[in-house]
């Protein structure tokens, strides 16, 4: 401790506020989501609305979730009147209402907003009334899913024995500079849909869906494995159904099955966002020079000194952060003693993350 217990700071000068994103790449093979365990990762529920995929066989106690897999059928669909009674027509719609709650919310007469397909929801234009949702754990996207990094290849081949034979990439191609912010829950992008492997598409960088980066929620029209770039695809190995039938007449649970088969790899970075504040603790040459440590002293005489004309020496260790009423509130230790003598002067930069 030095002979000045306390120096005070200039808010304005010696603490300066900075924030810091953190980024960590996150790649999930379509081996983990639809076969490297068989179904032992895949968890399905008693009430059957979601599917949830977690990176090891979920009775693991080293498993981690991953993300939900869920579809939802808004009652402007044109599938809606379709749905027969195995088809989970109520949950569907539960699950339609919910989603568009929570991501786009209520309009100014109070009616639920449907999902735009692109963001622009005054001017009208094309809504996504028959959604695939990809809830990714907290865990996987942080504080959010880094704009410009999401891509999501599917198999989109008519085959579903073969269903890698051609594929499309999704991504939010426009992410970084071209997201919008009307949305209760943060900012979002589009995706878009273009040619991966495979025969050429006949169109490229088709709206398919939207991605909601600080929720952690994909948002895929179903309508990507419809004929939306090629032609429909198979949602069953013995061909006969298509991802329209699974919609209007199966289960969620089948829906999620089907969709897992054909994914071949998805990837995205997170993003931490690091706030801290940095103080600058400046000492001057004629500062913190002796020191009030007991040992200090043998005799009443300063021990670190050999003669009496010699300069006082201290070695700082420690820097502490106090309130304006004296009371410690955080500590910094250095990685070494740093020697201080009356013809030194440092700053010592002290950074607390939160």
């Amino acid at each position: 401790m030095a002979e000045s217990f306390y120096k005070s700071l200039d808010i304005g000068k010696d603490v300066v506020a900075t924030r810091t994103l953190l980024h960590e790449a996150i790649p999930l093979t379509g081996t983990i989501v639809s076969g490297t365990y068989g179904v032992e990762n895949i968890k399905s529920y008693a009430h059957g609305m979601f599917q949830s995929v977690y990176d090891y066989p979920y009775l693991s106690s080293s498993a981690n979730h991953i993300f939900d897999i869920t579809v939802g059928v808004g009652s402007q669909s044109a599938l809606h009147a379709s749905i027969n009674a195995s088809g989970q027509k109520s949950k569907k719609l539960n699950i339609y209402n919910q989603m568009s709650q929570v991501l786009v919310g209520y309009d100014h007469t109070g009616s639920l907003q449907r999902f735009d397909e692109d963001g622009d929801i005054l001017a009208g234009g094309t809504k996504l009334d028959d959604v695939i949702f990809l809830n990714f754990s907290r865990l996987l996207t942080k504080d959010e899913i880094k704009k410009g990094t999401f891509q999501l290849t599917l198999g989109a081949s008519s085959s579903y024995a073969n269903a890698m034979n051609q594929t499309i990439l999704i991504q939010d191609t426009s992410g970084s500079d071209g997201f919008l912010v009307n949305s209760p829950v943060g900012e979002y992008g589009m995706l878009f849909a273009t040619n991966a492997t495979g025969t050429p598409l006949a169109s490229n960088d088709i709206k398919c869906g939207l991605l909601f980066y600080q929720a952690g929620v994909c948002v895929l029209t179903s309508s990507v494995l419809q004929g939306l770039l090629t032609t429909a695809a198979s949602a069953s190995s013995s061909g006969t159904n298509s991802f329209s039938d699974l919609l209007t007449g199966s289960t969620i649970d089948t829906f999620a099955n089907s969709f897992r088969h054909r994914i071949n790899n998805l990837q995205f970075n997170n993003t931490v966002e690091l706030n801290s504040s940095v103080y600058f603790c400046r000492i001057n040459h004629n500062e913190y020079n002796y020191s009030t440590n007991p040992t200090y002293l043998n005799g009443s005489k300063i021990r670190v000194k050999t003669q009496s004309s010699d300069l006082p020496v201290s070695y700082i260790t420690t820097v502490g952060l106090y309130n304006d009423n004296n009371e410690l509130l955080a500590t910094a230790k250095l990685s070494e003693p740093l020697k201080k003598t009356s013809d030194t002067e440092f700053t010592i930069r002290v950074r607390l993350d939160y």
